[in-house]
Order: C-alpha cells, then sequence, then structure tokens
C-alpha cells in the first residue's frame, strides 16, 4: 500500500515545480502553465483510479470498462496526430502520462497544446474554451525551440514526482489538491506585485467577507469579477450543508480558465463562471433581464480608469439610474450592478472598496448619498494597509442588505487590527472574529465601532469616512511637571558626581 502523501509535501513540490520558468517569465504568466499542469495531472490520475476501479468490478470487461468510463466527471480520449494529407500517424490517450513519456520530442509544447485540445473537445460541456487561452507553444512566453523544449521537459519532470502523484492511494481525498491549487495561486500573487489583483483576494479578507454577508442554504451566490474563484469558494464554505448555487463573471481569458479549473478542482463542476467584461457585457442573464441572486460579493479592480462610462446612459439593465459614475473612477459602476443583481428585500452586497469611494463628491457622491437614503448600506469596516499584494493602501468592506431592519450604519474601525508578516499585513482569526461579533451585535463599541444614524449621516454630508464616526484618538498621558523636575535635578546632581569622579581619576594618571 502507497504511503499517504501530506498536503505539505505536496504544496512544497508543486511550487518546486515554478522553478523551471523563475527568471524568465513573470509569476502573472508562469501561473497559467503551472496550473493547468496541475489540473492535467489530477485529470489522468482520477481516470487511472477509475480504470482500475472498473477494471476489478467487470473482471476486465473492456465494453463494460469503457462504458462505466464515459460516464465519469471527465472523458480522457485519445490524441490522434496527423500527416498533411489527414491521415493518423500517431494515437496515444490523452494524459500526463503519455506525454512524460514523449518528453523529448523536439515538438513537446505542441503535443501538449494537442492534448489538451483533444480533452477539451471531448468535454465540451464542460472544459469548453479552458485550456485554448494557454500556449505551450508559445515563443513569447517560453523561449525559442530549445530553451522551450527544456523547459517544458523539466516541468513533466518536475510532476512526474510522487509527491505530485494524485492516485486515491496516495493523497486520499481531493481536498488536498483543491488546498495546493489555492496554495499556488496565492504564492504566485505574492511574486506578482500589482498584477496580483487581477487574479487574487488575500485569504483572510476573503474568510472576512464570506462571513459578512452571511450565506444561507439555498442561497444563489454571485462574483461579478471573480477572478481565480477564491471569495466564491470561500462564501460557499460558510454554508454547512454546502448548498448553494455558484456563479461567475472574469474578464481575463486566462485568469477566467485558472477559475474553472479551481471550481473542478473543489468539486463545483454546476458552478457557473461566465467569461467577458461584467460592466460592459453582462454575461449572467436569465430571462433577457440581469440575473437575480441572494449573495454578491466582489473585490473589483480599484478606481477602474475607462470603464465605459460613456455607454452608461444607454445601459439596457439600468444599472446606473441612480448616476454615472465618472469615467476615470469605476467604483461605483461595479457597486450599482452588484446591487442591481440582488433579489429584492433580501439580497446581500460585500464588496471591497479603496477608501476614496467613502468620501469623493460629485457623482459619486450622489450615488452614495442615493444609495444611503434607499436605506440598502449596512456597514462600514476599515481594514488595515498593506493587506492585498501590490496595493499598499488601506481598503474598506462595504456591507449592503435590502432587508435591513433599521435605518442605522454601523461603523467599524479595525484598520489598527493586523499582525505583521514579511512582506504584507495580515488580518489572524482573532481580528476576524472581533469584527463579525461586532456587526453582528450591531451596536457601538468605544474607539472600534459605531451605530451612526441617518440624522448623522446628513449632518456629515453623507461623507462616509470612518474617523468621522469613529474617534480613534487616544489622549496622551497627563505630565507631573514637579515628578520631572525633581527627577532632572536628581540626574544633573548624579552628573556632576560623576564627572567629579572622572576628573580625579584623570588626574591620578597625570592625564
Amino acid at each position: 500500500m502507497s504511503k499517504q502523501i501530506s498536503q505539505e509535501q505536496v504544496n512544497r513540490a508543486a511550487w518546486a515545480a515554478c522553478d523551471t520558468f523563475r527568471g524568465t517569465l513573470d509569476p502573472a504568466h508562469y501561473k497559467d502553465y503551472i496550473l493547468t499542469m496541475l489540473f492535467l495531472k489530477f485529470m489522468s490520475d482520477l481516470w487511472e483510479d477509475k480504470a482500475e476501479e472498473y477494471a476489478t468490478r467487470y473482471k476486465g470487461d473492456e465494453t463494460r470498462v469503457q462504458r462505466a468510463l464515459s460516464r465519469e466527471r471527465f472523458v480522457m480520449p485519445n490524441v490522434e496526430l496527423k500527416d498533411n494529407d489527414g491521415e493518423v500517424i500517431e494515437s496515444f490517450p490523452a494524459s500526463f502520462g503519455s506525454l512524460y513519456e514523449r518528453r523529448e520530442r523536439a515538438g513537446i509544447g505542441d503535443l501538449i497544446n494537442e492534448t489538451l485540445v483533444a480533452i477539451e473537445d471531448a468535454n465540451r460541456a464542460k472544459l469548453e474554451h479552458v485550456f485554448r487561452n494557454i500556449d505551450f507553444n508559445s515563443e513569447a512566453f517560453l523561449g525559442q525551440t530549445k530553451d522551450r523544449n527544456r523547459r517544458l521537459k523539466n516541468m513533466l519532470e518536475d510532476f512526474h514526482r510522487e509527491e505530485l502523484s494524485f492516485r486515491k492511494a496516495n493523497v486520499g481525498n481531493l481536498d488536498i489538491l483543491g488546498n495546493t491549487y489555492e496554495f499556488l495561486i496565492k504564492n504566485f500573487a505574492a511574486d506578482a506585485g500589482k498584477k496580483a489583483g487581477e487574479f487574487f483576494t488575500p485569504p483572510e479578507v476573503s474568510d472576512l467577507l464570506a462571513q459578512l454577508v452571511e450565506p444561507k442554504s439555498g442561497d444563489r451566490i454571485c462574483d461579478p469579477t471573480c477572478g481565480s474563484g477564491s471569495l466564491l469558494l470561500k462564501v460557499a464554505d460558510q454554508i454547512p450543508d454546502g448548498n448553494c448555487a455558484l456563479y461567475g463573471q472574469e474578464s481575463n481569458g486566462s485568469t477566467w480558465a485558472l477559475c474553472r479549473m479551481n471550481m473542478f478542482l473543489h468539486e463545483r463542476d454546476s458552478a457557473t463562471i461566465k467569461w467577458n467584461d461584467t460592466i460592459n457585457n453582462p454575461q449572467l442573464i436569465e430571462d433577457d433581464a440581469l440575473m437575480k441572486f441572494n449573495v454578491v460579493v466582489a473585490n473589483p479592480p480599484f478606481s477602474l480608469d475607462k470603464w465605459g462610462a460613456e455607454d452608461a446612459a444607454s445601459d439596457k439593465y439600468r444599472r446606473f439610474w441612480r448616476g454615472t459614475p465618472p469615467k476615470s473612477k469605476g467604483d461605483y459602476a461595479f457597486i450599482c450592478h452588484m446591487i442591481e443583481t440582488t433579489i429584492a428585500d433580501t439580497g446581500r452586497v460585500g464588496v471591497v472598496v479603496p477608501h476614496g469611494v467613502l468620501f469623493r463628491g460629485g457623482s459619486e457622491g450622489k450615488i452614495r448619498q442615493q444609495l444611503i437614503e434607499e436605506n440598502l448600506l449596512k456597514a462600514v469596516i476599515g481594514l488595515p494597509a498593506n493587506l492585498f499584494f501590490g496595493a499598499g493602501i488601506p481598503t474598506a468592506l462595504m456591507i449592503f442588505d435590502r432587508g435591513k431592519t433599521d435605518d442605522k450604519v454601523l461603523f467599524i474601525d479595525a484598520s489598527r487590527e493586523f499582525d505583521k508578516a514579511t512582506n504584507q499585513n495580515v488580518l489572524s482569526e482573532t481580528h476576524m472574529d472581533e469584527i463579525v461579533k461586532v456587526f453582528k451585535a450591531r451596536k457601538s463599541k468605544d474607539k472600534y465601532a459605531h451605530l451612526a444614524s441617518l440624522a448623522e449621516i446628513r449632518e456629515n454630508e453623507f461623507n462616509l469616512n470612518i474617523p468621522r464616526y469613529v474617534d480613534t484618538f487616544e489622549p496622551e498621558e497627563e505630565i507631573d511637571i514637579g515628578a520631572v523636575q525633581v527627577e532632572i535635578e536628581t540626574l544633573e546632581a548624579e552628573l556632576a558626581k560623576t564627572r567629579k569622579q572622572m576628573g580625579s581619576l584623570l588626574k591620578g594618571l597625570n592625564l
């Protein structure tokens, strides 16, 4: 019996496989190759497990084995290589093992592409376009032929290691694989700098946001800027029985593909993840209207320039009836979209925003005022600076709730609640627990939270800047001038005595 491989071993081996590309390719790009290969390895090992299981069950009856395999989550077909006349010159199983056996081939990049296309075609309902954005024969990213072949050969050999065998006997359950995928995405984000925001929200922020929107069994949950899907999965994890439907949209093609793979690795095969620009071309449509959700969460791009303001007035879905956000800052475009896609009377929205969203004037100020007067805003939570890779600015969470039972807004200042890590600040479980506790209690707490009335917010001209509501000022300790004077006089006397002793010593030395 094989020895079970630990989560740490798998994570370490998968991260080591990135060495092939480090120093030659940006992490924001090589993540696509590593994560796609991880997914291919998962499918191949799963297929081998099932093939052995059915061969034993049906005592080698190949017809029954193949029939059973055809009903599996993924079908692994054969790859057929043809000559210029269309004649098949080679056929082999579309699997990681087949590619590993052919790793010395001069055209290994093309073979990987052909294998992925064959798998995509055989699983069109689930995998259509998932692999088409990733080119393993790209000279621009992987170098000229000799270097490209060497790198891909090294990568195949890295993934052939025992620690990256996802056969059931080795890993026990698929949670390890899903966890490794998330581990890699987080580490890629740490290396990718400013580009990290395109595909990653720190897990602590995702955890916190997931708790604040309070998802329930049976909910439809959406992330309109879903990146690699981690935030969606965190929200789903909050539901004990896991009964929910996940939806997302992502504008970046390769990131959309990673999200699709991430859903499969977490056994969320039914998740609906669309590819396109959410503001300019929303894809989650039902009966020619925007699909409605119980929960909508997002970490949209901060203050996106050229988001499509010129077409806002003619938006067929009337998402911007409260006003058109400035063309150079799309924050409220995403917020308005999210609110318009929630179910009336019960929908909840959780969104990560830069602090400017809370106080900027102009059209943003008018939209903010309208949202407050509609009594949709439930809470504003200030987070510490430097939580996000590539963005050192402090951020905030805005929670909207169509089912609010009062007309107040809770302000929480958690900006000082963090632990220092190597390059980032992080929220600990203790910090998150305190935020959630105060949020649910919905009461003021000295120097931490304030439950503001609508009258207070009006008095502040609908400015939501947190220090206007939460006073965190700590008065300096009162100084006893008399005691300080006595201490100074004592120190001066001691200094005079010391100088006198030093003078005697130097005199004795004839210096």
